[in-house]
């Protein structure tokens, strides 16, 4: 085949068109070499997608903590809250904690 029947072709003819040729080169430039590429702009689609969700984890736990603090707007909630967690007891009282033996680190030597 010689460079005459090669540009006879209807493909060859089409694919050495200067306006294909500049639009290839420009398709190729932003998919992948531009400042604000086509792969660019898919990381950041995925990260806006992970921020959207922590962001939607971080509003429901900030419902609960609101619940709870209304929960504990009341004096009896308040000293339950207070005595389990921090173990705070009144003058005349004595604490024991109980643990199960599943609770305890067993130290392996």
């Amino acid at each position: 085949m010689g460079w005459k029947t090669w540009k006879q072709k209807k493909w060859f003819s089409l694919l050495t068109n200067t306006y294909i040729l500049v639009l290839t080169l420009f398709v190729i430039w932003m998919v992948f070499f531009d400042t604000n590429s086509l792969l660019i702009h898919l990381e950041l689609k995925k990260e806006i997608d992970k921020l959207e969700q922590q962001k939607e984890f971080l509003e429901s736990e900030i419902q609960k903590d609101r619940a709870e603090l209304k929960a504990l707007s009341k004096d009896e909630a308040l000293e339950k809250f207070a005595r389990e967690e921090y173990f705070m007891k009144k003058d005349n009282e004595e604490i024991f904690l109980i643990e199960d033996a599943d609770s305890i680190q067993k130290n392996k030597e």
